[in-house]
């Protein structure tokens, strides 16, 4: 008989657990956030640095799903498999965004500005995003839905 009970949380329920988390102001980080960037790197000093990606590999390295082991939140791209946002699922797939003004690459450039997070759904024209970073916290936030460079599924 075995004493262990197998429980499945899904990435989104377990990201959620995190809302709120947010980066301390001044020469103090939240070591939470320096955790999770150094998981993948060690140049990160502080938690003033952007971290969205580094929140997402943390929840999926946690879960041991796919991730992309790297800060960069393009990167993301090229993890899992591609899901159309018709088909995308909160609780199973990465949205990646660009990031910034102006004509921003598409997806095939990964060394560019970019956001990532957890699809958390649809509202009318944007996207809601369950992510680090956002506003300089774990929140849900929307992005207009011409940002998006993919989705992606973990699992």
């Amino acid at each position: 008989i075995s004493l262990m009970r197998k429980v499945e949380v899904s990435a989104f329920e377990l990201a959620q657990r995190f809302v709120g988390i947010k980066e301390v102001p001044g020469s103090v980080s939240n070591q939470h956030i320096l955790a999770m960037l150094r998981l993948d790197d060690q140049w990160p000093a502080d938690d003033a640095v952007p971290w969205c990606s580094a929140f997402a590999n943390y929840i999926a390295w946690l879960l041991r799903l796919p991730r992309s082991r790297s800060l960069r939140a393009r990167s993301w791209v090229g993890v899992g498999e591609v899901v159309s946002p018709d088909h995308a699922e909160p609780g199973f797939d990465v949205v990646i965004l660009k990031r910034g003004k102006g004509n921003q690459p598409g997806p095939d450039v990964i060394n560019a500005s970019g956001h990532v997070g957890f699809f958390a759904g649809i509202e009318g024209h944007r996207v809601l995003v369950l992510g680090g970073n956002q506003s300089n916290s774990v929140s849900i936030a929307p992005f207009p839905g011409s940002q998006i460079l993919g989705i992606r599924r973990l699992a």
